[in-house]
């Protein structure tokens, strides 16, 4: 399939926080080692959310489009390319490393120097760049929705955070946060053999949370105290083995961190904004020997990885989908998303 020269796509584009607005623009065009999909299924997300409401302040200009959870079929492929073909179903990731630059050299690749990042597909097309085709872009087997395969890029995020948590089986994991990538850290904590302590503010997320098999559901707006009300849910009130943020708020990064027991692990997922700080007690970083880390993004193991879990079947991701929505609607599902209401939405074309 040739795509006319001439032809237009339809669109949302970005002009500034909450401004998105549904036109016609340019279907991208493709060079080289490229391939053009027609998007089936592109995935809300926490990070297109603060875009929406905040703008972005590198990738995302204005009068551009992005959205960056998606899969959909290949209509056009550029001169060079061996391992894919028109019509084949694919979900690409939305980066590439370099695989040259001092990060890539210690194989730190969410570290990337020069990673390249792919947006635009909150639109009826998208192109896959030469670097991202061989390397970050997967076949979809005929058992998984569009829909499913979307969910690859934010789980693939959540798989690096979960093997970087360091929870064995049996350990108390709280994880506060129930969104969607909350959601994924509750379900991959369960397969890691752990008991699982979800904290929101919803009650239809931690419905969710519930029904991917968190042990115990915390309300944070039912408690005095949300750090107390973890920690009576561990022996002795000690403290859990493994806490984890997916909020992206500092007042919750320094609640996590004291959820922890002695000797335990903070995770601190969810990114914050741009010059926002936290304070730490510094004797109960030093005599409780906390391990503090934070994780970013995902790599191309965890991007294979991450789909290998959903070609297994091994939890529900339809769970994490509320409904379908039609992309005229992004602002209206945006909104949503917003408001605590639902999980992601499938925004179709």
């Amino acid at each position: 399939m040739k795509i006319e020269k001439n032809k237009k796509m339809k669109a949302q584009l970005f002009y500034g926080p909450g401004d998105i607005r549904f036109e016609e623009t340019d279907i991208p065009r493709i060079g080289p080692g490229e391939a053009l999909v027609k998007i089936k299924s592109a995935l809300t997300c926490g990070s297109d959310l603060k875009t929406y409401k905040r703008g972005h302040p590198t990738m995302i200009v204005k009068g551009s489009v992005f959205g960056h959870e998606w899969a959909g079929d290949i209509v056009e492929l550029g001169k060079g390319v061996k391992d894919f073909a028109i019509g084949d179903r694919v979900v690409a990731a939305n980066s590439v490393p370099c695989f040259k630059c001092y990060y890539c050299k210690l194989e730190r690749y969410s570290m990337c120097e020069n990673i390249v990042y792919n947006n635009g597909a909150y639109a009826e097309y998208i192109k896959i760049p030469a670097n991202i085709l061989p390397i970050n872009t997967l076949k979809i087997p005929k058992h998984l929705e569009y829909k499913q395969a979307a969910l690859t890029e934010p789980l693939a995020c959540a798989v690096h955070g979960i093997d970087q948590s360091n929870i064995t089986e049996g350990d108390i994991v709280a994880v506060n946060g129930a969104g969607p990538i909350g959601l994924f850290f509750v379900a991959l904590a369960k397969l890691k053999g752990a008991v699982v302590i979800s904290s929101d503010l919803s009650d239809e997320r931690l419905k969710v949370a519930e029904e991917l098999g968190a042990d115990h559901i915390v309300n944070a707006t039912e408690v005095d105290d949300q750090v107390e009300a973890v920690r009576a849910l561990t022996t002795g009130g000690r403290g859990v083995d493994v806490a984890i943020e997916a909020t992206g708020f500092p007042k919750v990064w320094e609640m996590t961190i004291l959820m922890a027991r002695k000797g335990g692990t903070v995770n601190l997922f969810g990114g914050c904004a741009s010059g926002t700080s936290i304070t730490i007690d510094t004797q109960l970083l030093h005599y409780n020997e906390l391990t503090i880390k934070g994780v970013y993004h995902l790599t191309p193991y965890y991007f294979r990885k991450a789909f290998k879990l959903m070609e297994k079947g091994l939890f529900d991701t339809l769970k994490f989908i509320t409904s379908d929505m039609p992309l005229e609607k992004l602002a209206d599902a945006l909104e949503l998303m917003g408001e605590q209401k639902g999980i992601k939405y499938n925004i179709t074309n």
